[in-house]
């Protein structure tokens, strides 16, 4: 696919959203509505000034699918991690395979990729489905619980035994506070127009650096273990360190494993939490669907689900699929134009941050029936067979899809069904409210009431 012309000048420039600047701000902050808004007034592709270049950079939204398509799918430089929360990311948190631009990135996803096929993440299976029916039990004991917490909790007893190798127990959030932390801390910073410099000690700075701490400690310790005892059983560690470039040979030095180990630990429970805690709260709210759930479930038996049962499990699939429609643990997605380029027929100036609104394509009534509505079976076998493969996008799209995406999904589906077929739930609280830290989260509480099922 050629997404770049080379005479981009023959195409008119992207539209500037038709706001004065304080409606640009205003809407900006409030991230999960933005796209939508900057869509309206302005189309598709659109670019949004917020002051001097050389002070404030110039941003563009785009919420076509031919647009994301343009921005995502290409395997050249033209669209780069070079946005101000990549370079702050790669700074204080170190290069991963997120956060790489794309010329060191190409080896590393080489490496790595193995470590998460379909067929590799399935070995988590048993660690998943355990550890979603100890949290059931407990939650039906305790009767009223925040699924917020409670889940976050549960994501991370995940990472500790599929990426650690070893039950965390009163670490797990511990690890989950200094991992939010730290990328909170990036995240504000690549947020003011104005940073103070790096070498400026500041109590922000401070708390940083003694959360990095703790997360490395785990970290190192892990790794540490797991070199010490080739039998222990911590395979994902096990695999970043034994990973290597099939072209070159290359391996990764311990700084990269840690690394690479940080963005996991992240990624691996912060967006399944957020995912899990709003389908389970939107299922708490539907007693008819959390019986069709429970009734696709039963009919596996009573023995501990399986990978293999996912297949077996459309409906469940469906709910996650839907969460992940209407709640994006990732509702933007950015990059920076290298070059003048051509996207859905406009020109995009060099060194222009770009954002694919993933939440507004998730959310586009030109795209998707009554899209407010939480309709899981939009996604069951045999709907949606005209949707464009880029209007939903919850994983990102082309070469830099996430890594994780089939350890994620694989998590959501045997968790899902497993309290559900443990337990009942009743949403208590009647909103969820986003918070964007770094990916969407849920903000505050989400309380249910939770009974065993019979």
């Amino acid at each position: 696919m050629e997404r770049v012309i080379a005479d981009a000048a023959q195409f008119p420039l992207a539209p500037t959203v038709d706001m004065s600047w304080l409606d640009r701000v205003r809407t900006m902050r409030a991230f999960n509505t933005a796209p939508q808004r900057f869509r309206d007034a302005g189309g598709p592709v659109v670019i949004i000034p917020f002051g001097p270049k050389f002070l404030v950079p110039t941003f563009a939204m785009v919420t076509s699918p031919q647009g994301a398509r343009h921005v995502l799918a290409g395997s050249d430089e033209t669209f780069d991690k070079w946005m101000v929360v990549h370079v702050e990311g790669r700074h204080w948190l170190g290069e991963n395979v997120f956060s790489q631009t794309h010329t060191p990135w190409v080896p590393r996803r080489r490496a790595l990729q193995p470590a998460f096929t379909k067929q590799n993440v399935r070995n988590y299976a048993g660690q998943m489905v355990a550890s979603a029916q100890s949290a059931a039990d407990d939650w039906a004991q305790r009767g009223t619980v925040d699924l917020n917490a409670e889940i976050r909790r549960l994501t991370l007893q995940v990472v500790g035994l599929s990426v650690f190798g070893t039950d965390l127990g009163s670490h797990d959030m511990e690890l989950g506070r200094s991992l939010e932390q730290q990328v909170r801390f990036v995240t504000n910073r690549a947020l003011r127009p104005i940073r103070a410099p790096y070498w400026l000690p500041t109590p922000y700075r401070r708390r940083f650096r003694r959360a990095q701490a703790v997360t490395m400690r785990i970290i190192n310790q892990a790794v540490d273990d797991a070199i010490a005892d080739p039998t222990r059983n911590a395979p994902l560690i096990r695999e970043v360190l034994d990973a290597k470039d099939p072209e070159t040979g290359r391996g990764l030095t311990r700084a990269e494993v840690a690394q690479e180990l940080f963005a996991f630990a992240f990624a691996g429970h912060d967006t399944t939490a957020t995912t899990l805690t709003y389908a389970l709260w939107q299922v708490g709210r539907d007693v008819d669907l959390q019986n069709r759930i429970a009734a696709e479930v039963k009919a596996l038996g009573d023995r501990p689900l399986t990978a293999a049962d996912v297949a077996d499990l459309p409906l469940t699939v469906a709910v996650i699929h839907e969460a992940l429609r209407m709640f994006p643990p990732a509702p933007l997605i950015g990059r920076m134009a290298m070059r003048d380029a051509v996207v859905d027929g406009f020109r995009i100036p060099a060194g222009t941050n770009v954002m694919v609104g993933a939440i507004a394509l998730h959310r586009d009534p030109a795209l998707w029936s009554n899209p407010d509505a939480f309709e899981p079976d939009r996604f069951m076998p045999g709907n949606g067979a005209d949707r464009d493969r880029w209007q939903f996008i919850p994983f990102g799209g082309g070469p830099r899809t996430c890594i994780g995406d089939h350890f994620a999904m694989l998590e959501a589906a045997l968790a899902l069904a497993t309290v559900v077929r443990a337990a009942k739930f009743e949403s208590v609280s009647t909103e969820i409210t986003p918070a964007l830290p770094f990916t969407m989260t849920v903000a505050g509480r989400v309380d249910a009431k939770v009974t065993r099922r019979t």
